[in-house]
């Protein structure tokens, strides 16, 4: 349940930084600027994950490639449709 909130947690950032973003370059900008700021916030969970809960790195990658996959590609498909 944790990892879907986390990953929901990535699709309402990206969606905050498309809303920053106004018309189609600008919509390709935010998606492309998302992408470092979404990696960095998975891997802040990661590191919760590891310190706090117990988990060992190889425990967590998996989960750390789910969460931020999973969001980073919609943004890609984002900056792919609106980048052309």
């Amino acid at each position: 349940m944790h990892t879907l909130i986390v990953m929901g947690s990535g699709f309402v950032l990206l969606a905050l930084f498309l809303l920053a973003g106004r018309g189609d370059a600008a919509l390709s900008t935010a998606a492309m600027w998302f992408v470092p700021a979404w990696f960095i916030g998975a891997g802040i969970n990661m590191a919760v994950g590891v310190i706090e809960a117990g988990y060992s790195v190889a425990e967590e990658l998996p989960i750390f490639l789910l969460v931020f996959a999973v969001p980073a590609a919609v943004a890609g498909l984002v900056w792919w449709k609106f980048g052309r």
